[in-house]
C-alpha cells in the first residue's frame, strides 16, 4: 500500500511543512536511531561500519520524510531505496527480522518527532497530522514490504548461487580432480570434514524415481547428486562405524541395484570411491535389486573390469552349453547357480529347485561333461563360478 495524501489540502499543505521543518532534523534523528538499534541487537554493529550504516540510514529517513508529504504521483523513491536496501542486507547476512525492525524503529523516530513538533504551541498541526496517522504508517509498511520482499528474492538468489557451487565442487570431487584446495573448499562448504571415513553409493538411473532417500541414519550422513546416468551418494560415516551400517540404512529405502565402495579416508579420495561404487554396480545383474558392496563382490568385480576376457571365459568354460536349446541351457545354468549359492548342497538346492537330489546330481554332472571341467576340482570351479558371473552379467543369450 502507498501513501496517501491527507483528507483536505489544507490537511496535506500542514503536514508538508511539518515535514520540511523535520528535515533539518535528520541527523539528530540518524545518531538516536542507530542508538537503539545497537542497543536492541549486537548485530547491527557487525553488519558494516558505523559510517556507512549512518549514511545509508541518514538518505532512507530523508527520503521517507519526503514520501509522506510529497503528491500522490510522485515517483515513490522510498519503495525503490527499500528494496535497494533489502537487497543489500541479504548480502550483507543481516537476518531479516532485524531489517524489518530497523524499518519499523524509524518509523516510530520520525513519527514521534513529526508529533513532538506540531504538540502544544499548534493544535491545528497536530489535528491535521492524527488525521495522516494512516498514510503515515502504511508508506512505512510499504517501505518494510518492499525491502523484505527485495531480500527473500535476494536470499533466493543466494542460495540457488550457494547450492550450485557446492554442487560443482562435490562434482570436481566425485569426477576425481586433484585442484589443490579443492577438498578443503568442499569441506567448508559442505559442512563436512575434509579427512575421515568416506564411502560412495551409485544407484543405477531407472530405479531413482521409486526411492526413499535417506539423509542421516544410524550416525551416517548423505549427500545425494542426480546425474545423468544415476544417482550418487556420498556418505559420511561416523568414526569406528563400517559399511554393513550403510547397507541396513540403504536397504529397503533404495530398490537398488546400487554399489557401495569400499572406505576412503577423506573428500579428496571421492573420485576413486565412485569409480569402485560404479564397479560394484557392474556386478549387479540388469535385473537386479540390491545394493551391493564391492568388497563382497570381489571376484565378480574382476569380471566386469575385463569384458574382453569376461567374453573369452564364457566361450572357453562354457563353449559346449551354449549350443544347447535356450531352455535347456538355462536349466544347467539355474541348477549351477542354485547349488553355488547352497554352498555345494544338493539336498538345498533341490528344495530351492522343487526336484530330487537326484536330479541335481545329474544336471551337474552333465555341466561338467559339456564344460570338461570337474566340479571337485577347485581351479575348475573357479572357472565355472567366474564363467556364470560373466555369462549372467553380459546379459548374453546365445
Amino acid at each position: 500500500m502507498g501513501a496517501r495524501r491527507p483528507r483536505t489540502g489544507h490537511d496535506w499543505k500542514l503536514l508538508a511543512e511539518s515535514c520540511t521543518a523535520l528535515l533539518e532534523r535528520v541527523p539528530e534523528l540518524v545518531d538516536e536511531h542507530l542508538r537503539q538499534l545497537f542497543d536492541h541487537s549486537p548485530v547491527y554493529a557487525q553488519v558494516l561500519p558505523y559510517d556507512q550504516q549512518w549514511r545509508e540510514a541518514e538518505e532512507a529517513i530523508r527520503i521517507g520524510i519526503e514520501t509522506i508529504s510529497a503528491p500522490r504521483d510522485s515517483p515513490r523513491r522510498d519503495l525503490e531505496y527499500a528494496e535497494d536496501a533489502g537487497r543489500r542486507r541479504a548480502r550483507q547476512g543481516l537476518p531479516l527480522d532485524l531489517l524489518i525492525h530497523a524499518y519499523r524503529n524509524a518509523g516510530y523516530l520520525v513519527w514521534d518527532a513529526l508529533v513532538e513538533g506540531a504538540g502544544g504551541r499548534e493544535p491545528e498541526r497536530l489535528a491535521a497530522l492524527m488525521r495522516s496517522t494512516t498514510m503515515v504508517w502504511s508508506a512505512v509498511d510499504a517501505q518494510a514490504e518492499a525491502a523484505s520482499e527485495a531480500y527473500r528474492a535476494t536470499e533466493a538468489e543466494l542460495r540457488r548461487r550457494t547450492d550450485e557451487q557446492l554442487q560443482a565442487l562435490l562434482d570436481a570431487l566425485l569426477e576425481g580432480q586433484a585442484t589443490p584446495g579443492l577438498a578443503a573448499r568442499a569441506a567448508a562448504g559442505l559442512d563436512l570434514p575434509e579427512h575421515g571415513p568416506y564411502a560412495v553409493v551409485v544407484l543405477r538411473a531407472e530405479r531413482r524415481d521409486a526411492a526413499e532417500r535417506p539423509v542421516r541414519g544410524a550416525g551416517f550422513r548423505f549427500i545425494w547428486r542426480m546425474r545423468a546416468d544415476g544417482e550418487v551418494g556420498v556418505v559420511a560415516l561416523a568414526p569406528g562405524q563400517g559399511l554393513d551400517g550403510v547397507a541396513r540404512v540403504l536397504d529397503g529405502r533404495c530398490s537398488g541395484p546400487g554399489g557401495i565402495s569400499p572406505v576412503v579416508p577423506g573428500l579428496a579420495e571421492l573420485g576413486r570411491a565412485r569409480r569402485l561404487a560404479e564397479l560394484a554396480l557392474r556386478t549387479c545383474p540388469p535385473d537386479g535389486t540390491a545394493v551391493v558392496r564391492l568388497d563382497q563382490r570381489m571376484p565378480t568385480a574382476l569380471v566386469v573390469s575385463q569384458p574382453e576376457l569376461a567374453d573369452r571365459l564364457v566361450s572357453d568354460v562354457f563353449g559346449g552349453l551354449l549350443e544347447l536349446e535356450p531352455a535347456d541351457r538355462a536349466v544347467l545354468l539355474e541348477t549351477l547357480d542354485v547349488w553355488l549359492t547352497c554352498e555345494g548342497s544338493a539336498g538345498r538346492a533341490a528344495a530351492r529347485l522343487y526336484c530330487h537330489r537326484n536330479t541335481v546330481f545329474n544336471r551337474l554332472r552333465r555341466l561338467e561333461q559339456l564344460t570338461s571341467r570337474s566340479l571337485a576340482r577347485p581351479r575348475d570351479l573357479i572357472e565355472m563360478t567366474l564363467a556364470l558371473d560373466a555369462y549372467r552379467l553380459s546379459g548374453t543369450r546365445r
